[in-house]
């Protein structure tokens, strides 16, 4: 005689959904890429001890640091905090962020920097023809912060008009 019962699953086949089974054991879609995941799928993800799919999420993250990955894991970050990965997850999001915003504000800081070369002004006319200080558009300049998408606007135009100017008095030269 055994000491230990035999324990039977007495579920009918057809009751057996992807409810009935426990998170971790759910089938993840390892076979499509993150970002066609849906959220029940990065949330099996999160929950189950598996290093290497944690690694893929991540990886979807740092591409698109707004994407769609990025907003579900943070939906699933606000509803449940899977132990052991919420806190590095946390992290990966808002460092990510802050790098893509600084890429970003660098990259608005080129065009600005192109669009001063290009009128010819020096940093303190062309700070005082677009209406800033010129504290404020060297903060442009260095990337510390971007001008609003209007002021953008007004630098191009102004750009524009000195750098005709430019060439129309070239072109009386020669």
């Amino acid at each position: 005689m055994t000491a230990t019962p035999d324990i039977r699953d007495t579920r009918r086949a057809g009751d057996r959904g992807a409810s009935a089974r426990p998170q971790q054991d759910r089938e993840l879609p390892t076979d499509r890429p993150v970002e066609f995941w849906s959220t029940a799928a990065i949330r099996a993800a999160l929950e189950a001890d598996d290093l290497a799919v944690w690694q893929r999420i991540v990886a979807a993250i740092k591409r698109d640091p707004f994407g769609r990955t990025a907003r579900q894991v943070e939906e699933v970050l606000r509803t449940s905090r899977p132990y052991g990965v919420s806190k590095a997850l946390t992290e990966v999001l808002k460092r990510t962020r802050e790098h893509l915003e600084a890429n970003e504000r660098a990259e608005v800081a080129r065009l600005i920097r192109g669009m001063l070369d290009r009128s010819g002004l020096s940093r303190h006319e062309f700070a005082s023809r677009t209406g800033v200080s010129v504290a404020e558009f060297e903060s442009y300049l260095a990337g510390d912060t971007s001008p609003a998408a209007s002021l953008m606007v007004r630098m191009r135009r102004l750009s524009d008009r000195f750098a005709k100017m430019r060439a129309a008095r070239r072109d009386e030269n020669e």
